[in-house]
């Protein structure tokens, strides 16, 4: 089992990765590999609808994506981690996703995923809902932990004074280990669900 974390935050070592961290620390306990890949002090720019991928199974912007997105095939869990930018997920990180979802054509269907958000105050819970329609849109079960997965703290290293918090992180790794364990014993009896031909539906006049 491993389990890719993106730093979606500007700052290396700041409350964002103190969330991802106490999750990381959980899967080494449970024998899961990690890797935190920092992405949210790079230059990626956002898609801009070329369509490219589909022609060459790759971004046409050599960046950051390209090279996560082996990385991402290869995984059997997938957390997201940003802080909160005006009730929204960092612009940086939003880009990244935007164009590594769209231009891997790998199977995702039943990969796990979780989102992570880090706060002063408010717009936790906006930002967590745009992260997980990631992997909604993927067929990509999300996993769950005690509260919304979301930590407070401004200043850095304020994170590892919310006990409540960090308990959070603790206990969705523990569930996301558990799920991606039960769905490789599910994958092994039952095989994955049956996937109908897409039927695409343009509501245009």
């Amino acid at each position: 089992m491993n389990v890719l974390l993106i730093n979606g935050s500007p700052h290396a070592k700041g409350n964002t990765y103190i969330a991802l961290h106490e999750m990381e620390k959980i899967f080494e306990k449970e024998g899961v590999q990690t890797e935190i890949l920092h992405i949210g002090n790079q230059d990626i720019r956002g898609c801009i609808a070329c369509r490219k991928c589909a022609e060459t199974g790759a971004c046409v912007f050599d960046d950051a994506v390209n090279a996560a997105a082996e990385k991402f095939e290869h995984c059997d869990g997938l957390v997201i981690g940003s802080p909160v930018y005006f009730a929204s997920a960092n612009a940086t990180l939003v880009a990244f996703l935007t164009r590594l979802f769209f231009s891997t054509h790998f199977d995702k269907t039943m990969k796990v995923g979780a989102s992570v958000v880090v706060a002063r105050r408010g717009g936790l819970s906006s930002t967590f809902d745009e992260l997980n329609k990631f992997f909604t849109i993927s067929g990509m079960p999300v996993a769950s932990g005690q509260y919304w997965n979301s930590v407070h703290g401004r200043e850095l290293g304020e994170a590892a004074q919310d006990a409540e918090g960090l308990q959070g992180m603790r206990t969705l790794a523990r569930n996301m280990t558990f799920l991606m364990r039960s769905i490789a014993l599910g994958k092994e009896t039952y095989g994955l669900p049956e996937q109908e031909p897409f039927q695409p539906t343009n509501f245009i006049r």
